[in-house]
């Protein structure tokens, strides 16, 4: 039964669409707004994360996830319709990568919180894409030189070190939030368990597609009992305006320095693998060969859409796996889908009332289904690394020294806030920086720069099925396939429990440089 559901879209009928198939109104439509629902809860935590830890108030958290929702939209266009030699073409989703989540807080933290602390972000943010964009088109030589920086033992890592550095953060929403007055009552944790073994058992015994907007849903749950049981209010949402309009630099100017441009980038680096990965995922589910021009392309989108990011007052955008997975489980391939999504996203993004409703989500609710994602995270990287030889000393003790530097932030923070200059503070404290910092430089240093195609480095392995799909199974990875990080954002969390993600065939020879 789950052979033939998992070849039937949401209406029933089989969806083999071809990708550059326009499809009719009314499907585009329906089949479009699964793609909201799928990546709305990964779009909306991150502003929640960022604009929570930097002191924002709840008009301006409202703001920027309408911000946040707009670029979306556009960025999502942008890379499936494409504009010239910019985008692949393809029906991939573009949202926020919780890459830059932790090293964003550092940032905004650094520059004084609130307001002040966006300013630093956005012009980190801007210069970042502007830089993704000029790379993307350098001569294919240089573009490959620099994407063997990520053979599988660093990106496996960086997953792992994404994943463990985002669970605290989960976990101090699930005990009601930093600062809050009521932080670590037993109350919040009563709500962020009770959330996530909704999330839990909907991804256990849910159908395909209700297990893929389980987290969507584990919110909606959450938060309605929260509301009946008096602890979420949503004053905020009558208050808030139906109509509202993104306008560019809206808290101002933004503020360029040289720190936080370097982490940001290093931020890039990565999130470029990433789409890398995404695009020959969705290029081998809809049947079109993935060329180098095409995944520049691919990164051309992604630069275009950070930068634009900056501007509109939102973050770095990156391909997310999870809308990935939707495409395979539902077979619907073309990509005039998610230009109807990013449509969707647009419309959202223009209503304030929607964004606070989002607003007023508790943090204890907020933190059981962040700390569900954020785990699933870490699974994901733990599951590339599994692909690695770690019996080979060097790889090994590139994992484990990478891990070290990526847990000296949060175990001693004191070296960073006394004892260090703030600059080189804010471009330091962050698990993830120094994580994959390290990983890069000792793979370089034991490993030496692969000679495998940098192409072949990325090439996609969506998440492993659940028991519920078994008619993936013979589609699992062949020994020696190469690994991706494709699901190295929050996209992987959800993605990675859907029942209809499968793992895709690998070309002959495709062999990682660990």
């Amino acid at each position: 039964m789950a052979r033939v559901a998992a070849r039937f879209s949401v209406s029933g009928e089989p969806s083999t669409h071809p990708v550059d198939e326009v499809l009719p109104l009314p499907k585009l439509a329906l089949y479009g707004f699964q793609h909201v629902l799928a990546f709305y809860a990964g779009a909306v935590i991150v502003p929640i994360i960022v604009g929570g830890a930097l002191g924002l108030t709840t008009e301006q958290l409202v703001y920027l996830i309408n911000a946040d929702l707009f670029t979306c939209g556009i960025a999502s266009i942008i890379q499936a319709w494409g504009i010239g030699r910019i985008g692949a073409r393809l029906p991939l989703i573009q949202g926020v990568t919780f890459t830059a989540v932790s090293p964003m807080i550092a940032i905004g933290l650094g520059a004084g919180g609130g307001t002040a602390g966006l300013l630093v972000i956005y012009g980190a943010v801007i210069t970042a894409g502007i830089a993704t964009f000029a790379f993307a088109w350098l001569p294919p030589k240089a573009f490959r030189t620099v994407m063997r920086l990520f053979p599988p033992v660093v990106t496996g890592t960086v997953i792992t070190v994404l994943g463990i550095v985002l669970i605290p953060v989960g976990l101090n929403d699930a005990a009601g939030g930093l600062g809050s007055p009521d932080f670590g009552d037993p109350k919040n944790f009563a709500y962020a368990g009770g959330t996530m073994l909704f999330i839990l058992v909907l991804m256990k015994l849910g159908k395909p597609f209700l297990s893929s907007i389980s987290i969507l849903i584990g919110l909606v749950a959450g938060t309605a009992v929260a509301f009946l049981l008096g602890d979420a209010k949503f004053g905020g949402v009558s208050n808030s305006d139906w109509i509202g309009i993104t306008t560019p630099f809206h808290y101002g100017a933004p503020k360029f320095a040289w720190f936080p441009i370097l982490l940001m980038l290093i931020v890039m680096l990565i999130t470029m693998v990433e789409t890398t990965g995404d695009t020959y995922a969705v290029g081998d589910i809809v049947g079109k060969e993935i060329d180098s021009e095409t995944v520049a392309r691919a990164l051309r989108a992604d630069g275009a859409a950070t930068a634009l990011g900056g501007v509109l007052n939102s973050f770095p955008y990156v391909a997310f796996a999870e809308n990935v997975g939707l495409v395979r489980m539902t077979k619907v391939k073309s990509r005039f889908v998610v230009v109807a999504a990013g449509v969707f996203m647009i419309v959202l993004g223009l209503i304030p009332k929607a964004a606070a409703i989002v607003a007023a989500v508790p943090h204890g609710v907020l933190g059981g289904a962040a700390t569900v994602m954020f785990a699933m995270v870490a699974l994901a990287g733990i599951q590339t690394l599994a692909k690695v030889d770690l019996k080979e000393e060097k790889n090994a003790l590139v994992v484990g020294v990478s891990l070290a530097f990526a847990l000296l932030p949060a175990t001693v923070p004191v070296l960073f806030k006394d004892h260090m200059d703030a600059d080189l503070s804010s471009l330091l404290n962050s698990g993830v920086t120094l994580g994959a910092t390290s990983a890069i430089v000792l793979n370089l240093i034991f490993n030496g720069l692969g000679k495998s195609d940098p192409h072949q480095v990325a090439r996609a392995e969506l998440p492993a099925q659940s028991s519920a799909a078994p008619d993936a199974a013979p589609e699992a990875q062949a020994p020696g396939e190469a690994e991706t990080v494709a699901e190295a954002t929050v996209g992987a969390a959800v993605a990675a429990t859907a029942p209809g993600a499968g793992k895709k065939d690998a070309d002959d020879g495709a062999a990682p440089a660990s």
